[in-house]
């Protein structure tokens, strides 16, 4: 039997104040920012090589016209959204575990980011993979360490549909470390096109406002309220075509943020429905990876999937919309999930 929430009033307004709040503060240092940007030549680098140090002359020529594009638009997101859960939203139990993750990965990506802009790295791209491995899977530790020992999930059921509440004991951690982890780094294959990622995370922490409502968590709907809010704005000035980009300082700390909220409200099993678009992205490229490493061949003309519909002639905002879409119809199937099994 579906069971019927009713939302407290009072609650509802203080998740759109915050919302509101956060969207028209990151509206009014957007101009600033991005003309900080600028003014600086913090623009984006477009690779020209995988991480194999294979040549990519696809990717390179569909988005050579985006190259110096600023960049570290993510940092408003993160950014404003520390300012106002500091001030007006903090606590030890609701909020204080997804503002350490969404902080810290976001300043390991501003890094990353950094590295690309000057030139620093991998093929002068910004740090190698295994390097931003180990620094998110600290952050992961840390966090699935805090889960495990500060928040008793050691002994507390995470549910899962059709098998009901297990019991993970000290399994929970590389669990919770697994799903960070893979959760930054798909955030990370979907931000490549104008406006993807920003739609993409404004209706799946949109999902999670509803959810952490439905849980009585004011605080955490409070905090994914802020998050949405300035997701919005951000998207007001990177839809295409894009003043700037969300960069590896928004899309890792945003997908590994998603995770803990997901495991705060214990809805593990949403993940895949909220971040559809990211986790086949992420597969696509694990896909293309493993083909060319074992095969010796491509399964698509480029990875992740989206730069392969470019490739096809698709347009560029066909394939965001789309995208967005998708995004919509597996979300409502997921919150969908969640009135169920409530």
């Amino acid at each position: 039997m579906i069971k019927t929430f009713s939302f407290d009033v009072s609650q509802i307004f203080q998740v759109f104040v915050f919302l509101t709040f956060a969207f028209l503060l990151t509206v009014l240092i957007t101009p600033i920012f991005t003309d900080f940007l600028y003014r600086n030549r913090i623009g984006k680098k477009i690779r020209t090589a995988d991480y194999e140090g294979n040549k990519t002359p696809i990717f390179s020529k569909l988005h050579q016209s985006k190259e110096n594009t600023p960049t570290m638009g993510g940092v408003l997101i993160w950014g404003i959204t520390a300012i106002v859960t500091l001030f007006t939203n903090f606590s030890r139990g609701g909020t204080l575990l997804p503002l350490f993750t969404l902080f810290c990965s976001g300043v390991i990506g501003a890094i990353d980011d950094l590295m690309n802009v000057f030139g620093i790295g991998m093929d002068r791209g910004g740090m190698r993979f295994r390097t931003k491995l180990l620094f998110y899977s600290i952050i992961a530790t840390a966090g699935s360490l805090w889960f495990a020992f500060k928040l008793d999930w050691l002994i507390r059921p995470l549910f899962i549909p059709g098998l009901g509440n297990i019991i993970l004991g000290y399994w929970y951690i590389p669990v919770f470390i697994l799903v960070l982890i893979f959760g930054g780094f798909a955030a990370n294959q979907t931000y490549g096109l104008d406006g993807l990622a920003g739609g993409i995370f404004a209706i799946s922490f949109g999902a999670y406002i509803i959810i952490s409502l439905s849980q009585g968590n004011v605080p955490l709907a409070i905090f994914c309220a802020t998050i949405t809010g300035a997701i919005l704005a951000f998207l007001w000035f990177n839809v295409y075509p894009a003043r700037f980009f969300m960069g590896d300082t928004g899309a890792m700390s945003l997908g590994m943020t998603l995770g803990v909220i997901a495991f705060l409200t214990n809805t593990v099993y949403v993940l895949p429905f909220v971040g559809f678009i990211m986790v086949i992205e992420a597969l696509s490229t694990i896909i293309q990876i493993a083909s060319k490493k074992f095969f010796h061949k491509k399964v698509f003309l480029v990875a992740p999937i989206h730069h392969h519909f470019e490739a096809k002639g698709w347009p560029e905002t066909k394939v965001t919309m789309r995208f967005w879409i998708i995004t919509a119809v597996s979300t409502t199937i997921g919150l969908a999930l969640v009135l169920i099994n409530s």
